[in-house]
């Protein structure tokens, strides 16, 4: 038989529970930074209103612009390296501080409209492990750039040809909790070596909307970019995982052929 005391300390219990569960977020947005004051704000401000409950993690690392402070000031929470992490790296680190069950990536210098960010946090809500951004380059030209050519060919490579040159270098993507904890945050700082892994695991992998952040890239806007070695590299990293985790054919067939009939 309860006692008046007994339900005192269950309603208790249950309204610390309760606030709890409101204090935790659903989404954590990850915004790896260096040097971009001057767009963070408002990048923050937009990420602040994807969702009733997300928090905001900016992962400064090697920046001199006060980054950091500015970011604290808007209401995100800041993990500061003193030193430059390397491209990408910032999302592993973001991935393993983050708290929610949905987790955004977006970037420090490109302003994102709260409005073109929610569909990717609903197709995870939905069921989606993966949710990637639809932009796949232009594939129509007589020279094909050779990023665009490395998403198609991975996305053929994974068994996926549906998504195109859709990939996780490209922001914004959402990934899961249940895809974070499946490819592993580490996976992370190599983008396309991270979707293999995912294709691998079986997860969910889908796009959602174009969203255009090419032309509002700042290097892109410069000229060459000068990432364009590194993403391609990338990629072929991702090539040398699925076939180290396959065979030497990626899982493709070999049909009729008999290789053991050549004579050299």
């Amino acid at each position: 038989m309860s006692t008046g005391i007994d339900m005192k300390k269950k309603r208790s219990r249950s309204r610390s529970r309760s606030i709890v569960n409101s204090l935790t977020p659903v989404v954590s947005v990850v915004i790896p930074v260096m040097n971009e004051a001057r767009t963070l704000t408002r990048v923050i401000l937009e990420a602040r209103r994807v969702h009733p409950r997300t928090e905001v993690i900016v992962v400064v690392n090697g920046s001199r612009d006060g980054s950091g402070e500015l970011s604290k000031r808007t209401g995100a929470r800041v993990v500061h390296y003193d030193q430059a992490l390397g491209h990408d790296v910032g999302r592993s680190v973001g991935a393993y501080a983050a708290k929610g069950s949905i987790l955004l990536f977006i970037d420090g210098d490109i302003i994102i409209p709260a409005k073109k960010l929610k569909p990717f946090i609903k197709a995870v809500e939905r069921g989606a492990d993966v949710a990637l951004n639809s932009y796949s380059g232009a594939v129509t030209r007589k020279k094909v750039h050779s990023v665009v050519l490395s998403k198609h060919a991975l996305n053929i490579l994974l068994s996926m040809p549906h998504l195109r040159g859709a990939s996780l270098t490209a922001i914004p993507h959402a990934l899961s909790r249940k895809a974070v904890e499946e490819i592993g945050g580490e996976m992370l700082s190599v983008p396309p070596k991270a979707q293999a892994a995912a294709a691998l695991a079986g997860l969910n992998m889908l796009t959602v909307s174009y969203v255009e952040v090419g032309k509002t890239n700042p290097r892109k806007r410069k000229g060459r970019d000068p990432l364009t070695n590194l993403i391609v590299g990338d990629h072929l990293e991702a090539v040398h995982y699925l076939l180290k985790l396959s065979d030497q054919r990626g899982g493709k067939s070999d049909m009729g052929r008999k290789r053991e009939l050549v004579i050299g």
